[in-house]
């Protein structure tokens, strides 16, 4: 059963009759997505159907179904349209993986992308009021599906629920996180973000029993994957 209809002009009263004016402009964003370039049409289904508004700030619902990443506090961002598109469509390519790790929830758009194709999705954010915010949504527009988990230290992923067939990693690495490789299950994949703020690469690392490896794709942007000092882990 997909998620549950939420009545848009509840969470949104300011905004009269958003609902439907929010579902000619998800078919317009997947338009745009196609223009872009993204073929995968169980990926622009997905985005189709998620109601993106639920995932902003009230002040930016306006600007909710434009392909571009906005605010949502504590320095972090909602991902831009195009890049959910990109990320979901590698993560599904090599067919539709059973168990999921998301590392950085953030808003939880990206989780309920992958929530309308997938069967199983753990989310872990660092940053407990997004990580409440998220977990409240996902409850209100039915995500079952998706279990979110609050981290300090997101780049130990979640040992005790792993191996998963994939990971997602939705913001930027300084340098491949390779304490997640045993968590990516034999044929599995993870994408990640990897560099410097100004010079990331969108990287694709598979798993081959014991070997990894690593494929560099295009450039991105994302915030930094913040990953706790040791003896911080220890305090």
């Amino acid at each position: 059963m997909g998620p549950k209809a939420v009545n848009a002009q509840e969470k949104h009263p300011h905004v009269r009759g958003f609902g439907m004016a929010s579902a000619r402009s998800r078919a317009r964003l997947v338009e745009r997505l196609r223009s872009l370039g993204v073929e995968d049409e169980t990926v622009l289904a997905a985005i189709e159907k998620v109601q993106r508004h639920q995932f902003v700030d009230e002040a930016m619902t306006s600007r909710a179904y434009d392909d571009t990443a906005l605010p949502i506090g504590y320095g972090q961002t909602i991902s831009q349209p195009y890049i959910v598109a990109q990320m979901t469509s590698l993560l599904i390519a090599d067919g539709l993986p059973e168990s999921v790790l998301e590392i950085g929830t953030g808003s939880g758009y990206q989780a309920a992308v992958l929530a309308e194709i997938l069967p199983s999705i753990y989310t872990v954010e660092r940053i407990k009021p997004l990580y409440e915010r998220a977990r409240k949504r996902f409850a209100e527009l039915g995500y079952r599906q998706v279990r979110a988990r609050l981290a300090r230290d997101g780049v130990l992923g979640l040992p005790d629920y792993g191996p998963f067939d994939a990971i997602l990693v939705t913001a930027g690495a300084e340098k491949l996180p390779t304490s997640l490789y045993e968590q990516i299950a034999d044929g599995g994949r993870m994408i990640v973000p990897v560099g410097p703020s100004g010079d990331q690469r969108l990287m694709v690392i598979h798993r081959e029993g014991s070997s990894f490896v690593e494929q560099t794709l295009d450039a991105v942007s994302f915030v930094p994957l913040i990953e706790q000092r040791a003896d911080e882990r220890t305090s």
